[in-house]
């Protein structure tokens, strides 16, 4: 009887997989379930005991030479190796050991493939970056990569150490999240490596507003456009100070051309290309020996990107006979991004400025076919694009059209039948010939030894354009504006531009030599956080998206310190201080008339006096004030904001919105729409505080971290796999720029000594892509108390100054 009843339960256990796994009772969202629940190739198969730092020995083909990893006790590689390509070969595939399905997945969003494993609901975001074109540019970009020793040997190593480790897994081996949904791993490619500085691309230097401009230009009229928009912030403390000279004769762009008035008339609608998140950006700074107390040159990055899980960056040290560097690298991507080797020290903030303009089209034939330029026509291009989706048995095939601007992203899809927009993007440019490329430009900085290494490495570095701080044992420090940069006339790329006229073309590329940049300045340090690159001195004109309280506070705390340490530091990069509260409270609370507050109003007037600007977590003032400030922004610009449900506008930049404040109250946008008195800004500020007041009877103030709801999400939003309404302070204005999902994803810190290298890092995150394991997000609440970790620079394979927890030996098969 026993086994009997031991039959029946297999058998039903049996059957009820068999219907799980082959009739999804969930719908297509999720897999079919019977394969993610197997006892021995599901879920299950994917937990990680915790300690389990065992020692193993592999053998891999496709190395020369044996390799050692040795893992430090938060699971840190540190990869030693007797020449270049097998460290690379290591990188690829212990990256791919801990984050395969982050890459396999990030490439698949920038190239237009996630409906093959997700389906229908993915198909409109893959017709979107076909039509973009990013395919087409990264087949460009890996034809000049493989033109080059230095990238390509790398790329190549990094891409064979990849598949070394996909084609060792069995099914039970898989990242959870392939049981997941449903799909298993495919071999990697140099085009998927190269695909990820396209994604990358895409976050830093997409970002635009020709259409946004454009439109309310049209909606506001030329003078009130050019009093509410102004370019340049004149309280800007730029990156470059005002100190350095431009010692040379700058190329000078063609003259100006008018648009013609048919393509002005009316508005553009909506696009619907989602905009890169405002403001991305990072800050760094490098202090020279004299303002440091051990006189040692110190150097400071926190790059502040989308915070997920697995995060964006992978911790790790690569050590061979050209190098021994220590830092973050991107999953996907070989060579090490941000980090240091026993020489230098460098890292990354986003540049900011416009490098994707839009230009108008308009049609010489009824079909479309072929477009007016220069007097003639010119034909357009197509490339056909195949699409799988999960679910259909044909591919979607679509056209994609090219005129030489670039492509026709959404078509034929403007206000007049006669015209359509191009969108000519930088990173989409074939890439000219050089010595070497992005990826070779990180490997020099890898091998580097001083400011020569360093400024030689960063010529073969075009997009996305970064700012890139130096800093060396021997005291030197820098900082260069980096990449290509197109040169424009003023204002050219700002708005919507007629396609038909070949001089609105950019006018060539700023020469290397002239872009900004500064070696060892007199006041003792270099800063960057995505501020203007320059002061109005500088010859060329440059437009985008740049920050203006950051920079500022930064250059300000730094200017004031002396004898630095690298605590100090570390208190600046978490310091949750905003410039922009600390000068707009005074304006606030100066037009505010208080003789027409009730008790209860100057009961929360008083707790706000009080408040300093600082964003802390457990604080209700941050939270009243920003409710204050955004309602009163608000109806200041009600005549623009109205229009959103319909076209692109312009937001009216904050510093503009506190210069309105202080030096114009009764100008006309503040009266406001809604009602026929005519309004001044105490009227705003007034009616913005009353209605906070009134908001605070009906729901007690909430805390600020319980409004900001600084979270790390999981890569596809998974909540089990998420942490948030994590307890940090900070605000989009602070150094420490804590705003929902975005904020400093890799804080480093690190000391040029004369006697070695110290650092310290630490990011909101683990080595570990798997959520069963214990490195998936065990650093998470660290990150978000401000402290870090002393990383372990090893000196070699039998380095033992600090614990080695396991040793992995790689041996050519």
């Amino acid at each position: 009887m026993r086994f009997l009843t031991l039959g029946i339960l297999t058998l039903f256990s049996v059957g009820l997989l068999w219907v799980l796994d082959t009739h999804n009772p969930f719908g297509s969202p999720v897999p079919a379930m019977g394969r993610l629940l197997n006892p021995v190739t599901g879920f299950w198969a994917n937990a990680e005991p915790q300690g389990d730092f065992s020692n193993q020995k592999l053998l891999l083909s496709g190395l020369n030479k044996p390799v050692d990893l040795v893992f430090d006790e938060r699971q840190v590689p540190h990869i030693f190796a007797t020449n270049t390509e097998d460290v690379f070969f290591a990188q690829g595939y212990i990256t791919a050991y801990n984050r395969l399905w982050q890459m396999d997945m990030s490439t698949r969003k920038v190239s237009g493939r996630l409906a093959e494993v997700v389906g229908e609901r993915a198909l409109s975001s893959d017709l979107l970056q076909r039509r973009k074109g990013i395919v087409k540019a990264a087949e460009a970009m890996l034809k000049a990569w493989e033109k080059s020793p230095e990238d390509s040997k790398a790329l190549h190593a990094y891409v064979a150490g990849v598949n070394a480790y996909i084609s060792a897994l069995k099914p039970a081996q898989y990242p959870l999240e392939y049981k997941l949904m449903g799909f298993k791993p495919e071999p990697w490619s140099a085009l998927r490596s190269v695909l990820f500085i396209k994604a990358m691309a895409e976050d830093l230097c997409a970002r635009n507003e020709d259409l946004a401009a454009t439109n309310t230009r049209t909606i506001l009229g030329e003078e009130a456009f050019r009093d509410l928009f102004p370019e340049y912030n004149p309280k800007q403390s730029p990156i470059i100070p005002s100190e350095v000279k431009w010692n040379f004769a700058p190329v000078q762009p063609l003259p100006k051309v008018e648009m013609a008035e048919s393509i002005l008339s009316g508005l553009f609608p909506d696009q619907n290309i989602p905009q890169p998140f405002e403001g991305i950006g990072s800050n760094n700074w490098a202090v020279g020996p004299q303002k440091t107390l051990n006189g040692n040159p110190i150097l400071c990055n926190d790059p502040h990107l989308g915070l997920t899980l697995p995060s964006i960056w992978f911790e790790i040290q690569m050590q061979c006979p050209d190098f021994n560097a220590y830092g973050v690298s991107l999953p996907g991507l070989p060579g090490i991004a941000i980090g240091f080797n026993e020489n230098i020290a460098w890292g990354e903030t986003n540049v900011g400025q416009d490098v994707l303009d839009w230009y108008a089209i308009k049609w010489a034939d009824k079909d479309k076919q072929s477009y007016h330029f220069d007097g003639g026509t010119r034909q357009l291009e197509t490339r056909e694009e195949i699409i799988q989706v999960k679910g259909r048995k044909d591919p979607v095939k679509i056209q994609v059209k090219y005129t030489h601007w670039g492509p026709l992203v959404f078509g034929d899809s403007t206000n007049s039948p006669y015209y359509s927009l191009a969108m000519h993007w930088l990173p989409s440019e074939n890439p000219g010939k050089r010595d070497h490329y992005e990826l070779a430009s990180f490997i020099r900085l890898m091998k580097a030894k001083n400011y020569a290494d360093y400024d030689a490495a960063l010529t073969g570095y075009d997009a996305p354009a970064q700012n890139f701080v130096f800093a060396a044992r021997d005291g030197d420090i820098a900082l260069k504006v980096n990449g290509k940069f197109p040169i424009k006339r003023k204002e050219q790329g700002r708005f919507i531009q007629d396609g038909s006229l070949s001089n609105n073309a950019w006018q060539g590329y700023i020469p290397r030599e002239q872009i900004p940049q500064v070696h060892n300045p007199s006041r003792g340090f270099v800063a960057s956080a995505n501020q203007h690159s320059t002061d109005e001195t500088y010859p060329y004109y440059y437009n985008g998206g740049f920050d203006d309280y950051r920079g500022r506070f930064i250059n300000r705390s730094l200017e004031a310190m002396d004898s630095i340490t690298v605590k100090d530091l570390m208190a600046l990069q978490n310091n949750p201080h905003s410039l922009q509260a600390e000068e707009a409270l005074p304006l606030l609370l100066k037009l505010l008339p208080r003789d027409q507050l009730k008790d209860r109003e100057k009961a929360v007037l008083k707790k706000l006096e009080k408040w300093g600007g600082n964003y802390q977590y457990q604080k209700t003032e941050p939270a009243i004030f920003q409710a204050w400030f955004d309602s009163t922004y608000v109806m200041s610009f009600d005549e623009i904001i109205r229009w959103r449900d319909s076209v692109e506008v312009l937001s009216v930049e904050s510093w503009r919105f506190l210069d309105l404040l202080d030096k114009t109250p009764n100008h006309a946008i503040f009266d406001w729409q809604k009602t026929k008195k005519a309004e001044t800004a105490a009227d705003l500020v007034l009616s913005a505080f009353q209605k906070v007041c009134k908001d605070l009877n009906k729901t007690p103030a909430r805390t600020w971290g319980s409004l900001n709801n600084a979270s790390v999400n999981h890569l596809a939003r998974i909540p089990a796999f998420s942490r948030t309404n994590l307890p940090i302070s900070g605000h989009a204005q602070a150094p420490n720029a804590i705003r929902n999902g975005h904020g400093p994803s890799w804080r480093m810190v690190v000391e040029l000594g004369k006697d070695g290298v110290k650092a310290w890092g630490v990011y909101p995150g683990g080595s570990s892509g798997n959520p069963g394991s214990p490195f998936y997000d065990h650093m998470v609440d660290q990150w978000a108390k401000g402290e870090y970790n002393e990383l372990f620079f090893m000196r070699n394979a039998q380095d033992k100054r600090k614990a080695q927890k396991s040793v992995w030996s790689f041996n050519p098969k």
